[in-house]
């Protein structure tokens, strides 16, 4: 798909940033641009990543101009840019829509005004009936990318938006799994908040065939939602334990803003949702059935199902999770 193309990652220092270029790279593109504002870290996965098809642009996605420019002669976006840490976000509201509102518009305006072939948005489960700023402004960066398709025709602007949804990666930087292990290296008490705590589990290869499978099936206006197992928080406590040590726990309650399970689709969507294969499609909603069962190969209307949320989810063995740990070498 990507054999003599042109990519453009917002974003692009970020890990998964780093993680898509290398898959990306493994197919033979024309180009890789990295997108990002931090220049210390482009130095650093440019040493990383000794490649001459990689072009390093520092910019931010707040600047229109700057994206239009880099964007020039793109055949695929996929856009990563956002504040994401939640108690950053909430301090810093209107920060958050600038970057993760206002920088979204600005993507989409540079994919139209340079016809880029497809755009894919990186969504997540925080966006579904949000709790929070940071949830919101993901919400709204959904809603732009899947309504685009309006500014959209094969004659004129043909670019095709998509979006997809998942949750933390496992054991991404600042989540719970590498703050539990931190804590019993270090002798501690773990700090639960809720025993009854349910979480998705993605890895990044998982992310990673999501995100290129979006791009390839995607036809505009549609997300995708992976199909996924989950984990309670009690089963990863007791298989960090025997991996590690039990140093014991302590229940510190539900942060503000942050949600007892995950959702990845709610109830009113869940109306509008097909599965294809491992995947959940949520198609334009402008769509009719017709056309969804026309743009997808063996596609099906979900049935008996009112929600897709980590806590009815099937339910990850803690001697899968060992298995998880220790092919990613998280403890390490």
């Amino acid at each position: 798909m990507f054999e003599g193309k042109k990519i453009l990652i917002t974003g692009g220092t970020g890990s998964l940033g780093q993680a898509l270029t290398k898959r990306i790279l493994a197919q033979n593109p024309a180009q890789i641009r990295i997108f990002s504002r931090n220049e210390f870290k482009q130095i650093s996965m440019e040493s990383s990543f000794p490649d001459d098809r990689l072009r390093f642009l520092i910019g931010d996605i707040r600047d229109l101009g700057r994206l239009i420019r880099a964007t020039e002669d793109v055949d695929f976006v996929f856009h990563a840019a956002a504040l994401k840490h939640v108690d950053k976000v909430e301090y810093n509201p209107f920060e958050a829509v600038l970057t993760n509102v206002s920088g979204t518009q600005n993507v989409i305006d540079a994919c139209l005004h340079n016809d880029v072939e497809k755009a894919v948005c990186i969504g997540t489960d925080k966006a579904v009936s949000p709790l929070n700023t940071y949830g919101a402004t993901k919400l709204l960066m959904e809603k732009l990318f899947t309504s685009a398709i309006h500014y959209s025709n094969p004659k004129k602007h043909p670019t095709k938006f998509t979006a997809v949804r998942y949750g933390n990666v496992f054991a991404s930087s600042g989540s719970v799994i590498p703050k539990f292990i931190g804590q019993i290296k270090n002798k501690q008490k773990i700090t639960i908040t809720d025993p009854s705590m349910t979480r998705f589990s993605i890895t990044i290869d998982e992310a990673l065939d999501l995100i290129l499978k979006a791009a390839e099936l995607g036809n505009g206006g549609d997300i995708f939602v992976p199909d996924l197992k989950a984990y309670s928080i009690l089963d990863l406590r007791d298989t960090l334990f025997e991996l590690l040590e039990n140093t014991g726990e302590e229940i510190i309650g539900i942060r503000p803003g942050e949600k007892l399970h995950e959702v990845l689709i709610n109830k009113d969507e869940m109306n509008k949702t097909w599965k294809l294969d491992n995947l959940y499609v949520i198609p334009n909603p402008y769509s009719t059935d017709e056309q969804v069962q026309s743009s997808y190969n063996d596609i099906e209307k979900v049935k008996n199902l009112t929600l897709h949320s980590s806590e009815n989810a099937e339910r990850i063995k803690i001697d899968e999770l060992k298995n998880i740990i220790s092919e990613y070498e998280i403890i390490d």
